[in-house]
């Protein structure tokens, strides 16, 4: 009796594993919750980040003025309403031989299939990977407005696979496009409104990625170099990251960084797929020229597009997040 009580057991959780799977294809694996661990709930979550805090802040008022800007961007209503409305999860999938990590989120409940978007993330390596704090504040809020979001952590981010290497706009930028394979799979997904868009380097990805597929509606590009070359004198320390993440750097800068500026082959984008444009007036990491110049270029090549600049903020657009967040909802709900 107690062997089949056991059979039925491990059945049963199977099928409580297999049911929660966002994704329904054999080739994702390990797909996780997002809402585990200390991401059960609020208090546990906030629990751990002052266990955190306190490792790397001795003052007690410190410690209090941290705690309160957590709460601030973040905050137990927030979170409850993302984990009562929002479906999220982690998972692996294979690239080029490589196992890749990425994430699903997707609203609970809709009318009918929704448009999904994929979303290229930041910096490089493990630096600006997709944890669940840039969930909750970067991702969250456009999925709860009616979209499924998918993204890619890129090749090598989050792993001890030394020969998995982010390569900075080169072979990961088939992570991003691999993920389109994946789409289908999604229940509820709509794989006929695709949508694209990435912030700061995640907008590099998102030109070069449409290089390579058809089949995307419309893009947008938030904080995002046009010219890599050109940016070098704005930001110098990119060159150490350039060095560290692109093959034959050194030998072949010039032309290595050129494939990787879209305001190089402006001529070549699609009149059919608009731009959107965010970028701070203010950003020190990626100069708002950047945006300006791609805008102008857009223009003289007929490429329907639409430009915000944020006067006094900076690279996250952290005084105008909730506008940034309106612009690209407003911007796939209409083309999508």
């Amino acid at each position: 009796m107690k062997k089949y009580l056991l059979i039925i057991s491990l059945a049963f959780s199977s099928f409580s594993i297999q049911a929660s799977n966002l994704i329904n294809d054999e080739r994702v694996t390990d797909q996780k919750n997002c809402f585990t661990w200390v991401f059960t709930d609020y208090a546990s979550w906030r629990s751990a980040m002052e266990k955190k805090f306190k490792r790397k802040i001795k003052s007690d008022e410190k410690l209090k003025q941290a705690l309160t800007q957590f709460d601030s961007r973040f905050g137990k209503d927030k979170f409850d309403f993302y984990q009562n409305n929002l479906s999220c999860s982690t998972f692996n999938y294979f690239v080029d031989g490589n196992t890749v990590k990425g994430y699903v989120i997707k609203p609970k409940v809709s009318k009918g299939k929704l448009p999904v978007l994929i979303y290229n993330r930041g910096g490089n390596g493990n630096f600006g990977g997709v944890v669940f704090g840039s969930m909750m504040h970067n991702l969250f809020p456009i999925a709860s407005e009616g979209f499924v979001i998918i993204g890619s952590q890129y090749r090598g981010t989050f792993t001890k696979d030394s020969s998995a290497h982010d390569e900075f706009g080169g072979s990961d930028v088939n992570d991003v496009t691999a993920l389109l394979e994946y789409i289908p799979k999604i229940k509820g997904a709509d794989e006929q409104r695709i949508g694209m868009y990435g912030a700061s380097r995640g907008s590099m990805q998102t030109h070069l990625a449409l290089k390579q597929v058809k089949n995307v509606k419309a893009i947008a590009a938030i904080a995002g170099a046009s010219d890599l070359l050109k940016e070098l004198k704005f930001r110098p320390a990119m060159e150490r990251v350039y060095s560290h993440r692109i093959p034959d750097y050194d030998t072949n800068k010039v032309t290595e960084l050129e494939k990787r500026s879209v305001l190089n082959w402006v001529d070549k984008l699609s009149p059919n797929i608009p731009i959107l444009l965010l970028h701070g007036e203010d950003d020190k990491r990626v100069s708002v020229n950047n945006a300006i110049e791609f805008a102008d270029a857009l223009s003289k090549n007929n490429i329907p597009h639409k430009l915000v600049v944020y006067p006094n903020d900076n690279h996250g657009l952290m005084k105008n997040k909730d506008k940034a967040n309106k612009e690209l909802v407003n911007w796939f709900r209409e083309y999508l």
